[in-house]
């Protein structure tokens, strides 16, 4: 007969064991959890300390004289509007001889490329302001911006500087003459793609994700649900259905290049649909999202209990009646969740867009789906692409819109999911 005191000494140094096997376990989770954290975190902090300089646009406020002699209202839209601007900003500088034409060069330079249509447009509008001093606030070009923000140092040897001393003079001149601000950069989302960091913006990438988003809603998000309800609700149990649903399976863990092959060969080659198009990438992301949505669907349904269906069915409903009147109205949270998350990892899909050409350098926003547009994860990646230094700062805060995108949505994902969600 076993002795009952070594029993319980085999006992307790076996339950030591366990709890020192759970307590490494519980340590080992709280690591995993840790790092994953601080690598979240780590990425946060890094695009906001490189991105957070471009919502802030360095600007100039001068007054300026439309010169009559050179602006004139038989010839606009052409006339000298960079003359103008060259002419009132060398007012505001000391020692600059205007004839010298190397010396108009400089200053022009410190405007952006832009700053001569803004000018053209006022003028344009009201011809009356021929003539008269204006007030005009304009971006100035890039190097300036970089200056004003610190990201050029100026104790860096002037070969190795975008700026030389005397550009680094004039600027600080009109810093002290208080005509340099540094306001919110609205530009960053009102204005489209640019050549030019200090005029580049994200609205052309909204609109055309716009596009391409609500392409990909009308036809992912019926043919989805429609898809999953016959499957979960009418289709017969046999082979031919598992085929089916192995199948959706599968192509919900498809790499997204695929897809892009799949809509170059098919919707651009076969449909002769126009490259670049919002279209052609909505019928891509719907593709992509669609299995997603299936697989939502079902599990939506699977959550309503068999009674409420055996209740319908004993008063006399059909199975029609009992699916889109009872089950599906039940199910919908879940549906929406599932359709939310879905359109949500569509939006940062970037590898089927660019196969099928929506990387193209579109300066103004598309005004249909059969436009040629860009969408917000290829315009990243046009400008990590880019060698000024002014994009990088504006790759991160593009990031950080994109990002916040996704965390809008999946909140309402999560919102629906809780205030609309019932539990059996």
């Amino acid at each position: 007969m076993n002795n009952p005191s070594s029993t319980i000494d085999l006992v307790r140094a076996s339950l030591v064991r366990r709890k020192r096997k759970e307590r490494v376990l519980r340590g080992l989770g709280l690591s995993a959890i840790c790092f994953a954290f601080l690598m979240l975190a780590t990425l946060i902090v890094s695009l906001v300390t490189s991105g957070y300089s471009a919502f802030v646009q360095t600007h100039i406020t001068l007054d300026v004289y439309v010169d009559p002699d050179e602006i004139r209202e038989s010839r606009l839209p052409r006339g000298g509007f960079d003359d103008a601007l060259t002419a009132s900003l060398g007012t505001y500088l000391a020692d600059v001889d205007l004839s010298d034409r190397a010396t108009t060069k400089v200053i022009e330079k410190i405007f952006s490329n832009g700053a001569q249509f803004s000018l053209r447009d006022l003028v344009v509008a009201e011809p009356s302001l021929i003539g008269q001093t204006i007030e005009l606030t304009v971006p100035v070009s890039d190097p300036y911006d970089q200056l004003h923000k610190g990201n050029i140092d100026r104790n860096t040897p002037e070969e190795n500087r975008r700026l030389n001393d005397l550009q680094i003079g004039y600027f600080t001149q009109l810093v002290e003459a208080e005509l340099i601000t540094k306001p919110l950069n609205w530009g960053l989302i009102t204005n489209a793609d640019s050549r030019f960091p200090e005029l580049a913006g994200l609205k052309g990438a909204l609109v055309g994700s716009a596009w391409a988003l609500l392409v990909c809603f009308l036809i992912s998000f019926p043919l989805g649900i429609g898809a999953a309800i016959y499957l979960e609700e009418f289709a017969p149990k046999n082979r031919f259905s598992n085929l089916i649903e192995v199948n959706i399976n599968n192509l919900a863990a498809v790499p997204s290049v695929v897809f892009g092959l799949l809509a170059l060969s098919v919707f651009i080659g076969w449909f002769g649909l126009p490259r670049s198009a919002p279209l052609v990438g909505g019928l891509t992301l719907a593709l992509m999202t669609m299995p997603t949505i299936i697989i939502a669907t079902r599990a939506a349904l699977k959550s309503v209990p068999p009674s409420i269906r055996e209740a319908a069915l004993g008063l006399g409903a059909s199975p029609q009646q009992t699916v889109f009147g009872h089950v599906l109205p039940l199910a919908m949270p879940g549906i929406l969740t599932g359709t939310i998350i879905g359109l949500a990892q569509a939006l940062g899909e970037t590898a089927p867009l660019l196969l099928i050409g929506m990387n193209a350098f579109i300066t103004s926003a598309p005004d249909g789906p059969l436009s040629s547009a860009t969408a917000l994860p290829t315009q990243i990646f046009i400008w990590a692409d880019s060698p000024e230094r002014g994009f990088a700062s504006r790759t991160s805060a593009a990031i950080l819109v994109l990002l916040g995108f996704l965390v809008t949505m999946n909140a309402i994902a999560i919102f629906l999911r809780s205030k609309f969600e019932r539990k059996w």
